[in-house]
């Protein structure tokens, strides 16, 4: 027993871990992930809280003779007394309650009619309604302009052939948001149905077949299966975009430049205006940080209205 427990001759125990020569070594393994990190995290800081950061401090002061001077919060009392603001905030509002609600309707009844077995050839349909997204916002507002020209656009030509008059449609303040919102459904309405579509087809087929069972039909199906497996992609089309139509700038931009009479001017275009026509960079600004927090509530107010049920 005695013999059997000992250590064999000419054998040594194992050394016993040096913690000193360790701790090094454990200290470099525990930095590795933050060193491959750290590239990002700096050229965030660089690119976006810095710019971030630099806009509030200049949100709080003013351009007086090709100077800064600081007024506090001044440029954000001024917004609540300028009619412009409000112009382009009512502007941006009736796109968002209007274009939107549209355009999400026309893409949930694509992606329905794309899902079907009953379409042949639905990956080609897929492409063309997705394509619209992959042009660049300025290459087709400068398309819509050429099309929708009131004196030598196609859109005219073609109503006269059936003896229409003439469209002011880029001219006359009613038309031009009519034009806008066109331009804006066509550009985005493939983009949010492959969103749903793509979320549709996650929704179990045996689901439709139950309420085949109990008697719904297909507007039924449509409400019942349909529209409750859509509700976390309709969220998230939603929201993205609320985003996109309160920064909405190249559109209104390229078509209108705001007008006519300032009726297409959005946000966007109006803090473009005040930071490089007028070369109010606080002004421009503080209204780049009231739009900011517009969209942190409306995502807020969508996320509780929706959210909870998703």
């Amino acid at each position: 027993m005695t013999q059997a427990a000992a250590p064999a001759a000419g054998r040594s125990l194992p050394a016993g871990p040096a913690p000193a020569a360790g701790r090094p070594r454990r200290r470099r393994v525990r930095a590795a992930p933050y060193l491959f990190v750290l590239p990002a995290v700096l050229l965030f800081a660089v690119f976006k809280l810095y710019p971030i950061g630099w806009s509030f401090l200049l949100s709080l002061h003013r351009t007086v003779g090709g100077t800064e001077t600081f007024v506090g919060a001044d440029n954000y009392v001024r917004l609540a007394d300028d009619p412009l603001f409000w112009t382009a905030l009512r502007n941006t509002g009736v796109i968002l309650v209007v274009q939107v609600p549209l355009m999400l309707a026309l893409a949930t009844a694509l992606a329905v009619a794309l899902d079907s077995t009953l379409l042949r050839g639905r990956p080609v349909f897929r492409l063309g309604f997705f394509l619209p997204m992959v042009t660049g916002l300025v290459a087709y507002g400068i398309v819509f302009s050429v099309l929708l020209n009131k004196d030598y656009g196609l859109v005219n030509w073609l109503l006269s052939l059936l003896g229409a008059d003439p469209v002011p449609w880029l001219t006359d303040p009613l038309w031009a948001r009519i034009s806008l919102g066109l331009a804006l459904t066509w550009h985005y309405t493939g983009y949010n149905a492959v969103i749903l579509l793509a979320r549709l087809q996650t929704v179990p087929r045996e689901l439709y077949d139950a309420a085949a069972v109990d008697g719904a039909g297909a507007l039924g199906a449509f409400r019942h299966v349909t529209l409750p497996g859509l509700r976390p992609a309709l969220l998230l089309t939603t929201v993205l975009s609320t985003i996109g139509t309160l920064q909405l700038f190249d559109e209104p931009f390229v078509l209108t430049g705001g007008g006519p009479d300032n009726a297409t001017l959005t946000i966007g275009v109006y803090l473009y205006q005040n930071a490089f026509k007028y070369f109010d960079f606080g002004y421009a600004s503080a209204v780049a940080y009231a739009l900011t927090v517009l969209v942190g509530l409306l995502g807020l107010i969508q996320f509780r209205l929706l959210g909870e049920k998703t």
